[in-house]
């Protein structure tokens, strides 16, 4: 399997984390395994492999060109053939200011494309190249920004800033406080902007910035992990990252091959 990231045009930067592509390098018959895990990310998905497209736990088969939401419960998706599957990483808030969608309407969800432009999968389907690919999405995009026109909201926008720079270890009452803004209010324009209450995201942060550090093997022991992200004990963060995970952090290392992050092959 070969992974390439590609920034995203600038105008565009404040909407993408990056554009990424999954490609088989050779051919291959095998049935595969992937883990989609909770991140704090939103995201775009198209499927140039016509017969051997995702299909969920349930065995349905994933639409070509499809956009998700936030993922909370970690699942696990198969295909079989070769793979090649072009991919945008959103900024949590994109659901709401890109689409105008309220975000909570996708989380752990995703909804065909065709159903909000019929031309968009076809389009792809007729591009070979990747890099005229990521333009044809950005056209796309940058064509809904501009006909929406809808703005961010700025309490949020800070809010989601301090959660992702403290790495989730910031105090959400102190947080709201400082919004100037009721808890009621900020739980509800929150959830509609990012799709999560902001008490998940926190945690999501945590998660990742443990998973971090488990993936670069900065630590002696698990519990070094657990104390110096806040956790209770080594119990209470391998509960979080079976959460979030789906498997142990033992598991994990063991298992995953993440070429793409947060959405690793599982290896038998």
């Amino acid at each position: 399997m070969r992974f390439q990231q590609f920034a995203p045009p600038t105008y565009l930067s404040q909407y993408i984390r990056y554009f990424w592509l999954l490609e088989s390098t050779g051919e291959s018959v095998e049935v595969k395994t992937f883990r989609m895990i909770a991140d704090g990310y939103p995201g775009l998905i198209f499927q140039q492999t016509d017969q051997s497209l995702f299909r969920d736990q349930a065995q349905k088969e994933w639409p070509r060109a499809l956009l998700y939401g936030q993922t909370v419960s970690p699942g696990d998706i198969q295909m079989q053939g070769p793979v090649r599957t072009l991919g945008v990483y959103f900024h949590p808030s994109a659901l709401t200011t890109i689409f105008g969608f309220n975000a909570d309407q996708l989380t752990d969800a995703c909804l065909d494309l065709t159903l909000l432009s019929t031309r968009l999968p076809e389009q792809l389907l007729n591009t070979e190249s990747v890099v005229h690919q990521i333009q044809v999405i950005a056209d796309y995009l940058g064509t809904l920004i501009q006909r929406n026109k809808l703005a961010a909201d700025p309490q949020i926008q800070h809010a989601l800033q301090q959660l992702q720079r403290s790495g989730g270890h910031i105090a959400l009452p102190a947080l709201q406080q400082s919004l100037s803004i009721s808890e009621r209010s900020f739980q509800r324009r929150f959830k509609q902007q990012v799709g999560i209450a902001p008490n998940l995201f926190s945690r999501i942060c945590r998660f990742q910035v443990a998973l971090n550090q488990l993936r670069s093997r900065q630590y002696q022991k698990l519990s070094d992990v657990a104390f110096e992200n806040d956790y209770a004990d080594q119990s209470h963060f391998i509960r979080a990252f079976q959460e979030f995970a789906g498997c142990s952090p033992y598991q994990y290392q063991k298992r995953a091959n993440e070429l793409v992050a947060n959405f690793p092959e599982l290896i038998r």
